[in-house]
């Protein structure tokens, strides 16, 4: 019976986050500025201070084309009284405009950081609710990467770049008007460079797009180097690796600074013609309106006007440029992100069904089939069949490799199977809802994991969504767990106390206790074990095993099982050889069997002895 999420998960091109190159769209041009959406009236009043500061900006050169013809056509009188007049009504323009500038950048600014944080809570909730096998395939350094450097460009190339592109836009709008309006023959003689530099930009605007999303690729990769190895340092420094870590973080750096040596050769190009076309609209105008000049055909205080609107077209083709690089740099960012949001889960996140009833753990393996998505040619599972009855302890053993840790993954459906089904309380678990099924599961893991934060953090981490529970309910959960008095005796501030990332400021007791405190306050009716005491002190082994042993009472149990007083203590003990259950019964019934896969296993003293 294989379903359909199943046959998802098992392909890794539907896991992998891979982009299908293609050319960009007005879709994906209509999406990326949809982000601006809800910040809506910021940029509006953003873009109505916008229009205001730039038409006051684009209004100087025709009013100092006017106070030189002023200068030049009239007495000293009259010329001293109408400057006061206009230079009066300059600053107090000019101080509107300064005004408006602040405001434009302040909402705009507001507004970026805002996309920003709306982008990165929806992309961080598209990987949180994405299967296990999608961290198989994509490093957790590939992720950050998009979920930092990723949105960052794409919410500045919706609301910065966007107000400075428009910017560019409307001094380019009005100033070739005004050219038009002084001298109809010197502006079309000085534009005729503007209509290559246009063309030659579509084809630098798409080189752009595809070397961002390579180089912003590469920066990913250097930065799952640089994650795995700080958070791995402990491991380095015991085999003395540092020096290689550092070549490789190294590696990783000269490829994207290769990429973006190329990008920044394009863009070194692209805006040295730019420029060049700015200044030569300058040249054109100062040469052919200095023989208009001369011939009386235009006034001085005009070719000053047009001079000026001709530099500020050429500064705003340089802008202009600026906006359509950063357009397709975000565009090129943004593809990455699209990627990851528009993925479909292989296994549903939400939905299911929610029994009426708390679970009573009864729990069945009906010919159950699994193949891990990377290993599709190897089967873990085949054709197994398991049952465990309500308040019973079962021990999983078998050799290392025979699935037993794959068995706990399908119960907590970070998997689905590729074949049978598994049932708890005669419900399928693929059609449970997942918040129900985990949190009628408590797991302790051979190798816990805790948070950075407190004890008190760590603990309450287990407890459901939307439960409230206090430091009686932690300190009754560290009581079972056997963890209450090194909590409160040797802590230095009880559950207050701060563990480390991973927990590196515990002993590994310590964290075992703490992971058992967190499988039980939320009182599960279904305990998942891997034992691990086996790296552990004499003391702190006695400790846990006591909790472990404690904690089963009145569960049902799967344990991995290392230890033989566990084996011997379980209602029934499965034996998993070759993706089969090879044998099932009790400690004396298996023993009984010279021949057994269990007796061999006991023989060649595959468990721990007490």
């Amino acid at each position: 019976m294989t379903t359909k999420a199943a046959s998802v998960e098992s392909l890794p091109s539907a896991v992998k986050v891979s982009l299908a190159k293609k050319k960009v769209s007005g879709n994906e041009l209509r999406r990326i500025f949809s982000l601006a959406r809800p910040e809506s009236w910021r940029l509006t009043g953003a873009i109505i201070l916008l229009f205001v500061s730039s038409s006051i900006s684009m209004a100087v050169p025709f009013a100092l084309g006017k106070v030189i013809d002023l200068i030049y056509t009239t007495d000293a009188d009259t010329m001293n009284r109408n400057i006061n007049i206009v230079c009066g009504a300059l600053l107090a323009i000019f101080l509107v405009g300064g005004f408006c500038n602040f405001g434009r950048v302040y909402l705009m600014n507001m507004a970026s950081q805002r996309i920003t944080r709306n982008l990165r809570e929806n992309v961080f909730r598209s990987i949180m609710i994405q299967e296990t096998a999608f961290f198989d395939y994509n490093k957790t350094g590939e992720l950050v990467n998009r979920l930092s450097t990723d949105t960052s460009v794409v919410s500045g190339c919706v609301t910065t770049n966007i107000s400075d592109g428009l910017r560019s836009f409307i001094m380019i709008g009005t100033g070739v008007s005004m050219m038009v309006y002084l001298s109809p023959m010197l502006a079309l003689v000085s534009l005729c460079v503007v209509p290559p530099v246009m063309v030659i930009a579509v084809f630098y605007g798409r080189y752009i797009k595809k070397m961002t999303t390579r180089t912003q690729d590469a920066l990913a990769e250097a930065t799952q180097v640089a994650d795995e190895r700080i958070g791995n340092i402990r491991t380095v420094k015991t085999f003395s690796k540092e020096e290689t870590e550092i070549q490789k973080y190294r590696d990783k750096m000269a490829m994207v600074l290769e990429l973006a040596s190329k990008q920044s050769l394009a863009m070194g190009l692209f805006y040295g013609m730019t420029g060049f076309s700015g200044n030569a609209i300058a040249l054109i105008v100062l040469y052919a309106g200095g023989v208009m000049v001369s011939d009386s055909t235009l006034t001085v205080g005009s070719l000053a006007s047009f001079l000026l609107y001709a530099a500020y077209i050429g500064v705003s083709i340089s802008g202009l440029s600026s906006f359509y690089t950063e357009l397709n740099k975000g565009l090129g960012a943004s593809t990455r992100l699209w990627e990851i949001m528009d993925r479909t889960p292989a296994i549903p996140f939400s939905g299911g069904l929610v029994p009426p009833h708390e679970a009573k753990g009864e729990i069945a393996f009906k010919s159950v089939s699994f193949a891990y998505p990377n290993r599709r040619d190897h089967m873990v599972l085949e054709d197994m069949n398991l049952l465990l009855a309500p308040g019973t302890v079962t021990a999983i053993v078998g050799s290392s490799g025979s699935g037993k840790t794959t068995l706990s993954y399908l119960l907590l459906g970070l998997h689905r199977p590729a074949g049978g089904t598994i049932a708890i309380d005669g419900y399928r678990i693929e059609d449970l809802n997942l918040a129900w099924l985990r949190g009628a599961i408590g797991t302790v893991s051979q190798e816990p994991v805790l948070f950075s934060g407190t004890i008190r953090d760590n603990v309450l981490y287990g407890a459901p969504d939307g439960v409230t529970l206090g430091d009686a309910e932690v300190f009754d959960a560290l009581r079972e767990a056997n963890a209450f008095k090194f909590v409160t005796e040797d802590l230095p501030h009880g559950l207050d106390t701060l563990v480390g990332e991973r927990g590196i400021m515990l002993s590994g007791g310590q964290k075992q206790r703490i992971a058992i405190a967190r499988a039980l306050i939320k009182n599960p009716q279904i305990l998942l074990l891997d034992e691990a005491t086996s790296a552990l002190d004499a003391e702190s082994e006695h400790l846990v095993q006591e909790a472990l042993e404690r904690i089963m009472k009145g569960r049902t149990v799967l344990t991995i099982a290392h230890r033989l007083s566990t084996i011997k203590n379980a209602d029934q003990i499965a034996v998993l050889d070759k993706g089969k259950i090879a044998e099932i019964g009790t400690y004396d019934a298996l023993m009984a069997s010279d021949l057994g896969v269990f007796r061999n296993l006991i023989k060649h003293q595959a468990f721990q002895q007490t």
